[in-house]
């Protein structure tokens, strides 16, 4: 078996599992981040949620600086922070702090959803309904302060100016991939969630994507499930389990359900739809989730592929994760860097 030339990083979601306090939570995702470095991922990602009870990645900048203190090596970035949430003047200032406490380590990606709620959006975070539409130019105007050319005069961020931070448009829609491409930036697919418009998307933006300073050739970065387990049958009950969980947290909104109920609503026609959003899932034994990555990395077009773990446990995400890197030969000795760097 020949070592594949895809690079594996990492999405974490940061998850607070039943019984759990956000500290535990935060606490494994330090041991997760140390552990992948030594196997040789090369980012890890924490995307910016709000109001949601098993997520404990709402603040990405205050995470990445935690995590990156108790790491050496590995890329640590925002997957992503959702831009029109804030002013790209904070944004910058934060993920220029970042990048000077670890020079070429850290990775921003921009998001345009909100990340939560409307109840939320509009309410507690406050921001204005039509936020989004400015997203082209705010993210204009932020690498304009990271780049120390600021488009506001006399206003630089300090610390950020100059710091080059390396910008990535996240996306699960056409709108994304068009706006990467004529940005000239790297394009990430959210497909472990949104999986219908994959192929159309890096269709899209390989097919328009014009050069920039930032970047000469096209870079897609896919993200795809995986659950990795010693056994086909442990992982497809481990999977299982995600689907129950998966369920219990959109359609049971705090209801007791057995696990004979959850599975009823995963087996009705609600349930599949639900099921679906998992539609990129690698699972099996090493050899299976390799042959199926392999596979995915072609029908994605992929540059590199983001792997979001699905176990039903902690111990269990962990092995998964040292079987994956098994599965791909990964090697600490060949970690990437940012796209065009």
């Amino acid at each position: 078996m020949t070592a594949s030339s895809t690079p594996l990083s990492l999405i974490d979601f940061c998850t607070i599992y039943p019984g759990e306090t956000p500290r535990e939570s935060m606490a494994r995702s330090v041991t997760l981040a140390q552990r992948a470095e030594q196997l040789g991922y090369s980012r890890i990602w924490y995307s910016e949620h709000h109001n949601m009870k098993q997520i404990a990645s709402s603040a990405p900048a205050v995470l990445i600086a935690h995590i990156g203190a108790k790491t050496e090596k590995i890329r640590l970035g925002a997957g992503g922070v959702m831009l029109p949430n804030h002013a790209p003047y904070v944004i910058a200032e934060q993920f220029g702090t970042l990048a000077e406490l670890y020079p070429d380590r850290i990775d921003l990606g921009l998001g345009r959803a909100p990340g939560t709620d409307m109840n939320t959006l509009g309410r507690a975070l406050r921001r204005e309904a039509n936020a989004a539409d400015y997203f082209p130019q705010d993210i204009m105007e932020l690498d304009g302060y990271l780049a120390g050319k600021s488009r506001i005069p006399g206003v630089d961020a300090i610390p950020g100016a100059g710091t080059h931070v390396p910008l990535y448009i996240l996306g699960s829609s056409l709108y994304g991939a068009t706006l990467a491409a004529q940005l000239g930036l790297p394009y990430s697919f959210a497909s472990h969630f949104a999986p219908t418009h994959l192929k159309q998307a890096v269709a899209t933006y390989r097919e328009n994507f014009q050069p920039s300073d930032a970047l000469a050739e096209p870079y897609v970065i896919a993200a795809v499930n995986v659950t990795a387990a010693d056994t086909q049958e442990d992982a497809v009950r481990q999977l299982d389990s995600v689907y129950r969980e998966r369920i219990r947290s959109m359609v049971g909104r705090g209801r007791h359900l057995s696990d004979s109920q959850l599975d009823e609503i995963v087996a009705s026609h609600q349930g599949r739809q639900i099921i679906d959003m998992l539609r990129y899932t690698a699972v099996g034994t090493t050899a299976q989730v390799r042959e199926y990555l392999e596979d995915f990395a072609k029908t994605a077009q992929a540059d590199e592929l983001m792997i979001s773990l699905q176990n039903a446990s902690q111990p269990e995400a962990m092995r998964g994760l040292e079987l994956l890197a098994e599965a791909w030969e990964l090697d600490p000795s060949r970690m990437v860097g940012a796209p065009g760097a």
